[in-house]
């Protein structure tokens, strides 16, 4: 069994395939960058999608002045992130839809900054919209597609991200791979392309390679 991750992984998180005994390939299919900034017009609560957005302001020199706000976010490594840093985590989910759930519903009367990147999804922000609450949104790092044509074939891919996908798609078809996808999110960018998508149970590389070790058990 041959696999390609679409993210080079770390060593830790790349060993169980490895010592399962699949032939193992990895590219990076996207790059992120930290864009510079301004921490203005903050409002009472923040909201952060991704543990890039959150990498990044983790630089800006007034870091101090966000801890003493309320966050919300998408995503258990993005919260582990924050609480390490000295952030107070309300809530978090796994989807983005989830957390605008939670929001609009629960947490309607606050205000909030959405750090984002440039190839965010709308859904936080459309369901925001729609609720009338009060926000704005700060684009703090920038994700860039970095497709590249895959030698030979592969059995299944490992995708991370709908920008993962982009890229991926730019230079390469489907076949017959089966797409490990870590969350629904990433196999919704799928539909129409193929029917071979598993999902992860929980969204995280750790979940990803799991169940692929679980799937071909």
């Amino acid at each position: 069994m041959k696999i390609l991750s679409t993210k080079i992984l770390s060593e830790e998180q790349k060993k169980p395939l490895i010592e399962a005994g699949f032939k193992y390939v990895e590219n990076d299919f996207i790059t992120t960058k930290i864009k510079s900034f301004e921490l203005k017009n903050i409002n009472e609560s923040l909201i952060f999608s991704s543990q890039n957005a959150v990498e990044s302001i983790l630089q800006h020199p007034d870091l101090e002045t966000l801890k003493t706000k309320k966050v919300y976010c998408v995503g258990i490594k993005t919260k582990n992130l924050l609480a390490d840093n000295g952030f107070e985590v309300v809530a978090y989910t796994g989807y983005a839809a989830d957390l605008a759930e939670i929001i609009t519903l629960i947490y309607n009367s606050e205000s909030y900054t959405f750090f984002s990147g440039n190839k965010r999804r709308d859904t936080l922000p459309d369901a925001l919209k729609e609720a009338g609450i009060t926000f704005n949104e700060i684009e703090v790092y920038e994700t860039a597609l970095t497709p590249q044509k895959v030698k030979g074939a592969v059995d299944a891919i490992l995708f991370y991200s709908p920008s993962g996908i982009e890229s991926y798609l730019a230079d390469n078809k489907l076949k017959n791979e089966i797409c490990y996808c870590i969350g629904e999110t990433t196999a919704s960018a799928l539909e129409n392309k193929t029917k071979n998508i598993v999902i992860a149970d929980q969204p995280t590389i750790e979940d990803v390679i799991e169940v692929v070790i679980e799937e071909y058990k």
